[in-house]
C-alpha cells in the first residue's frame, strides 16, 4: 500500500512539474539596427529569435519607418 502511495505521489509531482514548465520561452538573440537615409527618413529593424520549451525556434522580424519632421 505504501509503495502505491509513493508511486502516485511521484507521478503527481512529475505532472505538476511539466505543467509549470510548459509555455516558457527564452530569447536566444535580439538585434536592433537603425538606418538614416539621405532624405532624413529613419528605418529601424528589430530581429528576435526565441526558443520555446518544446524546442521550436521562432524568428520575428519587425520593420519601422519614421518620417522626418516637416521643415519650418
Amino acid at each position: 500500500m505504501k509503495t502505491r502511495k509513493n508511486a502516485l505521489l511521484a507521478l503527481m509531482s512529475a505532472l505538476a512539474l511539466t505543467l509549470v514548465t510548459v509555455g516558457c520561452e527564452r530569447t536566444v538573440s535580439k538585434t536592433e539596427s537603425e538606418k538614416v537615409r539621405s532624405d532624413g527618413t529613419v528605418e529601424s529593424k528589430e530581429k528576435t529569435v526565441t526558443q520555446s520549451s518544446d524546442g521550436t525556434v521562432t524568428k520575428t522580424e519587425e520593420e519601422k519607418k519614421s518620417t522626418p519632421p516637416p521643415p519650418p
